[in-house]
């Protein structure tokens, strides 16, 4: 059985006080974050059961504690090359608002990272790609550690048109 690895989401240290907490992973050598507020769990990879007529990255679904939940293979998604699962693939479910209340789905990803606190004066805006497809879901930029942080803005990511139809 997947185990599930429960979140503190108390920040541990002082940090300014706009500061936002951030559950970054790691996808192609590349650091995302996402908002840790619509993080329900963190989940070992394990196997789902594929849907018909569904996007590539749609993985299928999965049960979790009897609910029904969809899950993308973030990779796929942002157009990265493939690679095999592995001991730190995990799958990030989000609770992400929806229509008609909340929405739960997974997002596969190479590996957790950290938990990191980014103010609003440390994050940047994404750079002018024109109409570049998935620069909507990007939040903003920060620098945390020396390194850069993609902040992925998961209400966007999880609630475009073609997932609509799939969970909506």
């Amino acid at each position: 059985m997947p185990t599930t690895q429960a979140l503190d989401t108390e920040a541990t240290t002082s940090v300014a006080t706009d500061a936002k907490q951030y559950l970054t992973f790691l996808l192609a050598e590349t650091e995302y974050g996402v908002d840790i507020l619509r993080v329900q769990e963190i989940r070992v990879w394990d196997t789902v059961t594929p849907l018909p007529n569904t996007p590539e990255y749609v993985l299928g679904v999965m049960n979790l504690r009897g609910s029904i939940v969809s899950v993308i293979d973030l990779r796929q998604r942002f157009g990265l090359a493939s690679r095999p699962y592995g001991p730190t693939t995990v799958v990030i479910v989000l609770r992400v608002p929806h229509d008609h209340g909340s929405r739960i789905m997974g997002i596969v990803v190479d590996a957790v990272s950290d938990v990191c606190h980014i103010s609003d004066a440390e994050m940047q805006p994404p750079p002018d790609c024109g109409d570049a497809i998935g620069t909507n879901v990007v939040k903003g930029l920060a620098t945390v550690n020396e390194k850069m942080v993609i902040i992925v803005d998961s209400d966007q990511l999880l609630n475009a048109g073609e997932l609509t139809v799939i969970t909506g």
